[in-house]
This record gives structure tokens, sequence and C-alpha cells, in this order.
């Protein structure tokens, strides 16, 4: 029993050791096997990335740490590709809310072209009231700028020791007028040509007196723009005393961009809209074509006169023009969105989708004609049928300069470091007194951000007219190509969004005008404060939207009270 019992026990020991080996033999086989998969993988270089913060690279899988979303493995965007081209993950196209649009024909024939001016006084029918003989103001009858007058009304009393002293002689002379019938004549005609009228010379003569204080009565009826003197000042033959205004003609000015100086002539007919009357159209001739081009802002005054004898139109007021041209060419010509090109100041571009199965963008340079309803006509550089990037251009341009393609703002594809450690060939350079100037635009920014929060529009207005004089001031200081181009464009996000009177709109506009302030902001070197670079998820369609503030604290501009508090911080200008 006992050898059996010994064989037994010899048998289970070799059956032991024979399922370890396969078991745990087996095991560190594929152990190694692992081991060295993991080696070759990482030998192989596969980088990790963020769908969202394509500038984080990693060499292995985690959390993103900007926004904490897991990473995914990057996709090598140089690998086969030219250097004006670059490959986005579908991931991130969605959502940077790429969309595209294929280029397509515009309709022949007639087309409406739009542009905005304001309403300023016909300087035409602007008349200035002004002394006959020197004297002393004893009175005046219009007592404040916008009084309404009448031809042939009193505007004031002179007081004139010339006058005076014709008067007397008039009265001597009528007596002796059946002996010495020229000197009569002489002295009714002198005091003419102080533009007294029969009937004042005839009430002088026929009651004998003096009259020391003498009345100046307007020639023409209208509203009074400016009063220039005052009671006690003394005037010399030929001075303004008031001027006053004829408004039942107004002048419409619009500047034009240099582009459409071909669609604009003397004669032509306008049709003229503004917020103050939705419904109304007031028809408007183009009277003047302005010879010379404005050097700073590029755009050429083009002036139309209205007739406003219902007095509707204001001076200072925001209307807007339809034209109506014709395209002679035989074949539609080219269009693409206004969103879909990158001005650079010398250069347009946009970007294309050779293949729609394919995320893979190609940066191609064109030649673009006249903006016509929110489309540029394409003189070269597309082909009907070609897939453009409508939205999310700038989204796909910074994706080419972070991974060193040529982009925008860089033709040689080479990347620059920025502070942050952000990859970037954005630059831009500015004055110190631009600089200085932008402090105070990006105080009035501020403030028109504040007035969106409060749901204001009309606070929200009023500050966007007041950045738009001051970003148009600073981009005529000295800066750059790259600069100007961007001021410029501010100056004209602000006055697209003074012209807004509903709200939605003007936070619309606040989308495009933000970016362009955190572009801007981030090349200043000089801000003597902290900004937050903020951002709504659910603004602008879902797509997300930036702004710039003070406190850290969320204030969403983009819903107000609706959703005080959604957004969040995504980076800082220091």
């Amino acid at each position: 029993m006992k050898k059996e019992n010994i064989i037994y026990i010899g048998i289970a020991v070799v059956v032991g050791l024979l399922v370890g080996y396969l078991i745990f033999g087996g095991n560190a086989e594929t152990t190694s096997m692992n081991e060295h998969d993991h080696t070759a993988e990482s030998a192989s270089g596969e980088m990790w990335t963020c769908s969202m913060h394509p500038q984080i690279m990693k060499q292995e899988p985690g959390s993103c740490p900007i926004c904490g979303m897991d990473l995914i493995p990057a996709d090598n965007a140089g690998e086969g590709l030219m250097a004006n081209q670059i490959k986005m993950t579908e991931n991130a196209m969605i959502l940077a809310g790429v969309e595209t649009v294929r280029v397509g024909a515009a309709k022949d024939g007639e087309e409406n072209i739009k542009v905005s001016g304001k309403v300023a006084v016909n300087q035409e029918s602007d008349a200035v009231q002004s002394a006959y003989f020197d004297g002393r103001i004893e009175n005046i009858f219009v007592n404040f700028e916008g009084e309404e007058v009448r031809k042939g009304q009193k505007l004031a009393t002179i007081y004139a020791p010339a006058l005076v002293s014709a008067q007397q002689e008039l009265l001597t002379a009528a007596t002796l007028k059946e002996s010495q019938p020229e000197l009569y004549k002489a002295v009714r005609n002198k005091l003419k040509l102080w533009k007294l009228s029969e009937a004042q010379i005839n009430q002088i003569e026929s009651s004998g007196q003096v009259q020391e204080n003498f009345p100046v009565y307007a020639n023409v009826g209208g509203v009074v723009s400016d009063i220039m003197v005052e009671e006690g000042d003394y005037i010399k033959t030929g001075s303004p005393l008031v001027k006053v205004a004829d408004l039942n003609s107004v002048w419409a000015i619009f500047d034009t961009y240099e582009n459409q100086l071909s669609l604009f002539e003397e004669g032509q007919t306008l049709h003229v809209t503004t917020t103050s009357y939705p419904n109304e159209t007031f028809p408007a001739k183009v009277s003047f074509v302005a010879p010379t081009l404005n050097k700073n802002t590029r755009t050429l005054e083009v002036r139309a006169e209205l007739d406003n004898t219902r007095g509707m139109l204001k001076p200072g007021m925001f209307v807007q023009a339809e034209v109506e041209v014709r395209d002679d060419q035989e074949d539609g010509v080219l269009t693409i969105p206004e969103s879909a090109v990158l001005w650079t100041g010398k250069r347009s571009l946009v970007y294309v989708q050779p293949n729609p199965d394919n995320s893979i963008f190609e940066m191609r340079e064109v030649q673009l004609g006249n903006l016509r309803n929110g489309d540029y006509v394409v003189n070269s550089g597309l082909e009907s049928g070609d897939l453009v990037v409508a939205k999310g251009t700038f989204t796909v341009d910074a994706a080419a300069q972070l991974q060193g393609k040529r982009s925008m703002m860089n033709q040689d594809g080479e990347t620059m470091q920025m502070g942050n450690g952000a990859h970037s060939s954005m630059s831009m350079a500015f004055s110190q007194e631009a600089q200085g100037k932008f402090g105070d635009l990006l105080k009035v920014y501020l403030d028109l951000k504040d007035a969106l929060v409060a749901s204001n529009q009309e606070q929200t207005q009023t500050w966007a007219q007041k950045g738009a004089g001051m970003a148009s001031e600073i981009s005529n200081m000295q800066m750059d190509d790259m600069g100007k181009t961007h001021m410029s464009k501010l100056a004209e996000q602000f006055r697209d969004m003074a012209s807004k009177n509903k709200l939605e709109n003007q936070r619309d506009v606040f989308v495009r005008l933000s970016q362009n302030m955190i572009q801007i902001g981030q090349q200043m070197q000089n801000l003597d404060t902290k900004l937050y670079v903020q951002r709504c998820p659910m603004a602008n369609n879902d797509k997300g939207a930036d702004w710039l503030s003070l406190e850290e604290e969320i204030r969403n501009p983009y819903y107000g009270d609706a959703m005080l508090t959604c957004g969040s911080v995504v980076g800082t200008i220091d």
C-alpha cells in the first residue's frame, strides 16, 4: 500500500508539473508577447490628441489637460499631403461646425446689391442767413437748433448806425423828391441794396420815423441747424447769423467698397430702406460718385438724393439701399458665401475639400469680384462644383497653423512659438499709439458685452456706434497690413451691430466681433488688465461662441438671464 501511494503521489506530481507548465508557461509566453507588442506600439510613434484641442499631442492615451475629454489616436496629417493640404478628424470637424457648400453659378439677369449709409443734410438746399450791414444783435427769435422756421419769419433785430443814417437821408430826400428826383431815387436804391423791401421803405417814408432796431427775416424755410451769434454780439456785413436746412430734400451717403465701384453711376436709381420704417421704401437717385478713393478705408462715397417732404428721414439715421444691377456676361458667374473667404490684406483664400468622402482640405488663393447679397463673385481660382468650406473656415486654418502647414498668415508653412506654448503664425504689429487706443476700445467692448448680458438692445446699439468710431480711428494709425485688415473689419462689425435693432441680430454679429477682438487682443503688448476668454457651447446654433470678460465668473452675453451662467473659461490674455 505504501508503494502504491508513492506511485500515485509521483504520478500526481508529474501531472501537476505538466499542467503548471502548460498554464504558466503559456501565460509567460503570452506576457512576453504582449510586452513585445507594447514596445512595438510605442516604437511605432503613435500619438494621441484631443478632438477639441488639436494642439495637444501625447505618446499615450489619457485625458485632455484642457477640457478633460478622452484623447483619440492622431492621424498623421502630414503623411502623403501637400504643403497646402490639411487633414482633420471627423470628430474635430463636427465639434468645430465645419460646413461646406458647392460652388455654383449666380442667376443671370437682374440682381440686388445692398449697401449701408447715413442720412445727411442736403447741402445744396442748406442756406446761411447773413447780415447785410454792420451792427449789434439786439434780439434773437430762434431759441434752439432743430427749430422749424418759415420763409419771411423774423429771425433777429439789429441796431445798425449806418442804417439809421440812411433812413434819415430817406426822410430828407422824400421832401425833395419833386425838385431832386434823382437824389430821392438813389437813396431808395441804397436801402434796397441792404435788402429792405419796397414795403419797408414805404413804411419808413409814410411814418416819418427812423426805425433803430431793424428786423432780419428768413430768406428760406426749413430747420435751424446752427445759431452762430448771440444777443449783444457786434457783427460785420456778411457775418453769418443762422444756418437753415431745408429737409424737404436730404442726402443718403453710402461708403461703397472699391470692388463695387463699377456698379454705381450718376442718375442711377436706388431703393432706400431704414429700420425705423420697415415697410417703407424710398426711391433715391445717385447725384454724386466721389472721384477719389479714401486711402485709409478703401471706400468710395456715393451720394443719392431723396424726397423728404413727409419729413420721415432724419439726418444721422442709418439707411440701406438696394441697387438693381445687370450681369452682362452670357454665362452665370460663380459665387461663394462671404463667410468662406479669409482675408490677409493682400490675398483672398478659401479652403476646398477635393474629395467629399475624405476630410482633407486644400488652401487656394482666389480672385474675387463684387459682393452681392452676401456672396462674392469668383473671377478665378475655383471651378463650378468645387466643395468650399463655408462655416468653420477659421478653425480649419487654425488647424493648418498648428500642423505647420501653409495657412492664412503663413505662406511658407513654418510655425512660430507664442508665449503660451501654442503654435501660431498669426502676427500683427501695432504702434504704441494704436495699442493705447485699443485699451479704450476694449472698455467700450466690455460695456457692450454687459449691455447684451442685461438684454438691453438700445444700450448695445449705443456702445456699438461708439465702438465703430473708435475702431475706425485706430485703423488709421500706424500698424502693419495684417493689423489694418483686422482693425478695419472690426470697425465694420461694430457698424453692422449698431444697425441692428433686435437683440438676436446683435448677438449674431457679436459672435464674429468677439472672435476678432480676441485675435487682436492677443497681439497687444501693454494691456493693463487680465482678460478671460469665455465660451458658451450652446451659442451660435450650438456651434459655440467666445467672448472677453474682466471677471472669471460667467455672465453669458448670448442668452442673458435665460442662461446667465452657461459657459466656461477657455483661456486668458494677460
